[in-house]
């Protein structure tokens, strides 16, 4: 594998930002000084760049297989990479759906194949494959649907709850919405349209299910991530857990960047997704939960779909959006701004995911570390446009928009996958390997 040279960044962590040279051999990262006089395969300028570890996506729906003229793991990878994320966690309701040991090593070796950035999956819960959830071989988790679901992925009745939780110790995440509430919301709201999405999921449903969720991981010690929290409500409960290792959340960046009820007469279908856009109260908790460490990281549950079938009326048109390559500049910009520091930003969006998650070797520029890099120029101020999507989808809710703070090369394993507007195919991802402390034998790690 040949080497390669940044020359002259500002590399930033949680902690910093320091101007440096980084040399990176093996896909690796070797040596992290100044004027560092190496020789290397290529020498990368990187003057006036900022130098930001890799971000990793820990929810996107990718849509392979089964739905593959939505997206798939080429087009959703290469949208990653432009995006400056190296790593993703795809999600299992797919056609079909990712149930069983037999389907995700299939899965996987699409992925193997297609994957410009780094990947891993969850598996899918249904009622009744609780042995094929404990037996399946290095997953990031366990996905959960409480609710907004289709086929056989909807656990919604706490005795298969109550089974799942206690059967097992890998992660397990949550869509933590109440189908009871959902349902009755429904038949209490006739004739509804876009504007009535939030209402129909309204924030007692989400409430609802979270509450249930941490119940059964504290009865049972079992770590929980809940997956795009979109409440004030969520927010406040979640606070007095803050610092209990065995609970995480994560926030979609629309859910702090987009309101109801504006969005819907904007956008329409849309703007429709699960859990909904709601009003900006909620965004501005979840925006000062985010800030104050009650929530610990960001995805975007990138879930794209056609434009045709989001022209659908409401009740048809489906639910989702696609994100995975807007994520890192809409928070540059937030930077930009003033509202946050880019080490917020790694933070965020790569050093919490990956604590979260138990991955290791990744999300520090540091000898030893994966070389998963992403420069970008926090002066670059471009509007979001439909062509410069990769989304096979060839959409954004952001469109229009102006952002500051742009990624113009992400490195996956020391290759440089995207440079200025080009996407090197040649390049593939790895499987990300996981073995976090709470699925190791005992004795081998504590949380």
């Amino acid at each position: 594998m040949k080497s390669l040279l940044i020359k002259n960044g500002i590399l930033v962590s949680s902690r910093g930002s320091l101007r440096s040279d980084v040399l990176i051999r093996d896909g690796r990262i070797a040596r992290v000084g100044e004027a560092l006089q190496e020789g290397a395969d290529e020498v990368l300028n990187a003057s006036g760049l900022h130098v930001l570890p890799g971000v990793l996506d820990p929810q996107v729906h990718f849509r392979e297989p089964g739905l593959t003229w939505k997206e798939d793991l080429r087009t959703g990878s290469m949208a990653a990479a432009a995006g400056g994320v190296t790593s993703f966690f795809d999600m299992p309701n797919n056609n079909p759906a990712i149930t069983t040991r037999a389907l995700m090593e299939e899965k996987k070796a699409s992925a193997a194949s297609k994957s410009v950035v780094n990947y891993n999956f969850f598996i899918g819960a249904t009622p009744d494959n609780l042995e094929e959830l404990n037996a399946v071989s290095n997953v990031c988790g366990i996905k959960i649907f409480m609710g907004s679901s289709t086929g056989s992925l909807l656990v919604d009745r706490e005795e298969d709850l109550e089974r799942i939780f206690a059967g097992g110790s890998r992660l397990i995440a949550v869509h933590a919405e109440d189908n009871g509430i959902i349902e009755e919301n429904k038949r209490r709201i006739p004739n509804p349209s876009f504007r009535d999405h939030d209402k129909i999921r309204d924030e007692k449903a989400a409430l609802k299910a979270t509450k249930l969720a941490v119940s059964l991981a504290l009865k049972h010690k079992r770590r929980l991530h809940i997956l795009h929290l979109t409440t004030q409500e969520e927010v406040e409960f979640l606070a007095a857990y803050k610092n209990n290792p065995l609970i995480s959340c994560e926030v979609c960046p629309q859910h702090f960047l987009l309101f109801a009820p504006e969005i819907y007469e904007r956008l329409g279908a849309l703007a429709q997704m699960n859990p909904p856009l709601r009003e900006k109260r909620h965004g501005e908790a979840l925006w000062k939960g985010l800030k104050e460490g009650v929530i610990r990281c960001m995805a975007t549950d990138h879930a794209p779909h056609t434009l045709e079938e989001k022209a659908q009326p409401y009740g048809k048109a489906p639910s989702g959006m696609p994100g995975v390559q807007t994520l890192l500049p809409l928070m540059l910009n937030q930077a930009a701004q003033g509202l946050c520091s880019v080490e917020d930003v790694v933070r965020w969006t790569s050093e919490n995911t990956l604590a979260c998650f138990g991955v290791q070797g990744k999300g520090r520029i540091e000898p030893g570390y994966d070389a998963d890099l992403t420069l970008v120029d926090l002066k670059a101020s471009r509007e979001v446009k439909r062509d410069a999507m990769l989304t096979r989808s060839g959409w954004s809710p952001y469109e229009g928009m102006t952002l500051q703070g742009w990624p113009l090369y992400t490195l996956v394993g020391g290759h440089v996958v995207y440079r200025e507007g080009v996407i090197d195919e040649s390049v593939k991802g790895r499987e990300i390997n996981l073995q976090p402390p709470w699925e190791r034998p005992a004795g081998l790690g504590e949380l």
